[in-house]
C-alpha cells in the first residue's frame, strides 16, 4: 500500500493539537515551600490531570496566561501572622475558577479573603482524625457526613474565623475549621495534607476537586504525551544533529529512546563508562542501545582516568565533584569528535525543573545535569533538548515501557551518577570497586530470586571503611565489612526500612562472605529516610 506523503505530518499535527487540548484542562499549583508539594502534582497526574508547580510569587501576568482551570495552594513552613509571610497572587481569587488551599494554603486564603488566623492551643503534627459534619463536593466516594476519617496534619496555626461565605464541613481536635467550603465561588480549604499516603482517601479528595469541581475529563495520557513530544522534538531539531549523554539509568535511557524514535540517526549517544557501574552494566547498555535499538552509540571506557583522579579521595562530596567534572570533560571531548551537533539531550525530570526555582528564594542559576553532579559548561553552545522535563520519575518508567525498553532498565532502582564511588566509604580503588560489584550483584540477585525487587524502592551494598577480624575455616581473616541497605517508598520523598526476614539476610550474608574475597562480615543498615529529601544517597 502506498503511503500518502501528507499523512504523517497531518497525523503529527493532529496529535499535537489533541495533546494541547488535553493541556487546556490543567491545574496550576502554587508552591509555598512545603516539602511534599510535588506529591500534589503526582496525585493529579495519576488521575489523568495535567498540572504544573510554580512558586507562589510567580508573575501574575504569567499566571493569567497559563489559563488554569483551577488553582491549588500548597502548604509551607511560614506562619500567616509573621510579617512578610507569603501570600497568593490576587488573580487566584478573581479568575473565576475553583481554588483549593492546603494547610498554609488554606490559611493564607482565609487571611486574604477576610477570615482570621491565630496560633493554635493544640498543634497537630502527624496522624490525626477529623469529624465530617456536613456534606461537600470534595467527599464523593471518599467521606460521608458523620464519619471520622484519618488525615495527616502539620500545623501550628489554625483558623479562628473563616471568611464570609465559607461553611465548616469537617473539624478536628486542634482545628475547628479543618475543612471549609465556599460552594458559590468553589473555594475549599483543607487544614490537612491530602497528597500524602497517610491520608487514606486524600487522592480521592483531590480527584473530586479536579474532576467534579473543576469539571476536568482526566484525559492526559502517556501515549498522547509520547506522540506529541516526538512531534515537538522534530519541530525543534529539524534536520540538525543531537548528542545525548547516556548513562544507562532510567532517565537518560528513556530520553534517548524517545528522541531516537523521533529523529532516528540524527541522534548520537555518548556513553561515558567511568568504571564505577554495577556489575555487567556497561555491557548491558551497549547491548540494549547499540544492538537492540540500533542507536548510534559511542562507548568511551574512561575507567582508568576516573579511578586515577579519585585515588586517595575519601570525602563523598569531593568524589562527586571530581566525577562530575571528568564526566563533562570526557563527554565534551567525544562530542567534539562528532562535530556539527547543535543540540544536547538531557534526561531532566520535572522535579529538577521544580527544584531549580525556590518557592521562597526565587530562581536558581544552576543547571542540573541528568547525572545530578554537574552543570552545562559555558563553552558548550548547544541548545538543550529535554523531552522528559514535564514528567515525574514514575511517569518516565511508564513512558519507557511504552517505548519498549527492557524492564531491567525501566524498573531499575535509582543509581546516582557517581555510582559505586559514593558506596565505597573510603578510598576508591579498582580492587574496592571489584569487591563491591560482586557483593552488590549477589545482594540484588537474591532480592530478585525472592521476588522482592519491585517491592523495594532502592537496595544496594556499601563497602565500609573499617576492617573486621574473623575466622574462616582454620584461619583468621582481617577483611572489610559490607553493609546492605534496602528501603521502601511510594513517592521517593520518604522511605522506611524494608523488613527482610532473618533467613533471607542470613542467606545473603553467607553468600557474600563465601563468594567475595575481601569481605568477612556483613551488616544490615536499618536507617530510615527523613521526609522531604529526594535522593537516598
Amino acid at each position: 500500500m502506498r503511503r500518502c506523503p501528507w499523512l504523517k505530518p497531518t497525523c503529527e499535527a493532529w496529535l499535537t493539537v489533541l495533546f494541547a487540548s488535553m493541556q487546556d484542562e490543567k491545574i496550576l499549583i502554587l508552591d509555598f515551600g512545603s516539602q511534599v508539594t510535588q506529591l500534589i502534582a503526582r496525585r493529579l497526574r495519576e488521575s489523568g490531570v495535567y498540572c504544573e508547580i510554580w512558586p507562589f510569587n510567580a508573575d501574575p501576568g504569567r499566571i493569567a496566561a497559563f489559563n488554569a482551570r483551577g488553582f491549588i495552594l500548597s502548604g509551607g513552613p511560614a506562619s500567616v501572622s509573621d510579617a512578610g509571610s507569603p501570600r497568593a497572587p490576587a488573580i487566584v481569587f478573581s479568575a473565576g475558577v475553583p481554588v483549593l488551599g492546603i494547610c498554609y494554603g488554606q490559611m493564607t486564603m482565609c487571611a486574604q479573603l477576610g477570615g482570621d488566623v491565630s496560633g493554635a492551643e493544640i498543634r497537630e503534627f502527624g496522624r490525626a482524625y477529623v469529624d465530617v459534619i456536613e456534606d461537600c463536593a470534595l467527599f464523593e466516594g471518599a467521606w460521608a457526613k458523620g464519619a471520622r476519617e484519618q488525615v495527616w496534619m502539620s500545623h501550628g496555626d489554625h483558623i479562628s474565623a473563616p471568611p464570609p461565605g465559607f461553611r465548616t464541613v469537617a473539624i478536628s481536635e486542634g482545628a475547628p475549621f479543618a475543612l471549609i467550603a465556599d460552594d458559590v465561588r468553589r473555594f475549599y480549604g483543607l487544614m490537612f495534607h491530602p497528597e500524602v499516603v497517610h491520608t487514606p482517601h486524600g487522592a480521592q479528595l483531590l480527584r473530586n476537586f479536579t474532576h467534579n469541581v473543576c469539571k476536568l475529563s482526566g484525559g492526559w495520557t502517556m501515549a498522547g504525551f509520547r506522540e506529541a513530544e516526538k512531534a515537538k522534538i522534530r519541530a525543534k531539531v529539524g534536520t540538525s544533529r543531537v548528542v545525548c549523554g547516556l548513562s544507562g539509568g532510567v532517565d537518560s535511557s528513556v530520553a534517548a529512546a524517545l528522541i531516537h524514535e523521533a529523529i532516528g540517526d540524527q541522534l548520537t549517544c555518548i556513553f561515558v563508562d567511568h568504571g564505577l557501574l554495577r556489575a555487567h552494566e556497561a555491557e548491558q547498555v551497549v547491548k540494549v542501545f547499540r544492538d537492540q535499538f540500533k542507536i548510534n552509540l559511542i562507548h568511551r571506557d574512561a575507567s582508568d582516568l576516573f579511578l586515577g583522579k579519585l585515588a586517595g579521595v575519601t570525602d563523598p562530596e569531593q568524589k562527586r565533584k571530581i566525577i562530575g567534572k571528568l564526566f563533562i570533560d570526557v563527554f565534551d571531548e567525544e562530542a567534539a569528535k562528532i562535530g556539527g551537533a547543535e543540540f544536547l539531550a538531557q534526561g531532566t525530570l520535572y522535579p529538577d525543573v521544580i527544584e531549580s526555582v525556590s518557592a521562597l528564594g526565587g530562581p536558581s542559576v544552576t543547571i542540573k545535569s541528568h547525572h545530578n553532579v554537574g552543570g552545562l559548561p559555558a563553552h558548550m553552545k548547544m541548545q538543550l533538548v529535554e523531552p522528559l522535563r514535564e514528567l515525574f520519575k514514575d511517569e518516565v518508567r511508564v513512558l519507557g515501557r511504552e517505548l519498549g525498553l527492557p524492564e531491567a532498565i525501566v524498573g531499575r532502582h535509582p543509581f546516582p551518577g557517581p555510582g559505586l564511588a559514593i558506596r565505597i566509604l573510603g578510598a576508591v580503588t579498582r580492587e574496592a570497586v571489584a569487591i563491591l560489584q560482586k557483593a552488590d550483584a549477589i545482594y540484588l540477585e537474591e532480592i530478585q530470586s525472592a521476588g522482592l525487587y519491585n517491592a523495594i524502592w532502592q537496595a544496594f551494598a556499601v563497602l565500609l571503611p573499617v576492617k573486621s577480624v574473623g575466622v574462616m575455616g582454620d584461619g583468621r581473616t582481617y577483611d572489610q565489612v559490607c553493609a546492605l541497605r534496602a528501603v521502601t517508598s511510594t513517592d521517593g520523598m520518604t522511605a522506611d526500612v524494608y523488613p527482610f526476614e532473618m533467613a533471607f539476610l542470613s542467606r545473603v550474608s553467607n553468600r557474600i562472605v563465601n563468594e567475595v574475597r575481601g569481605i568477612n562480615r556483613v551488616t544490615y543498615d536499618i536507617t530510615s529516610k527523613p521526609p522531604g529529601t529526594i535522593e537516598w544517597e
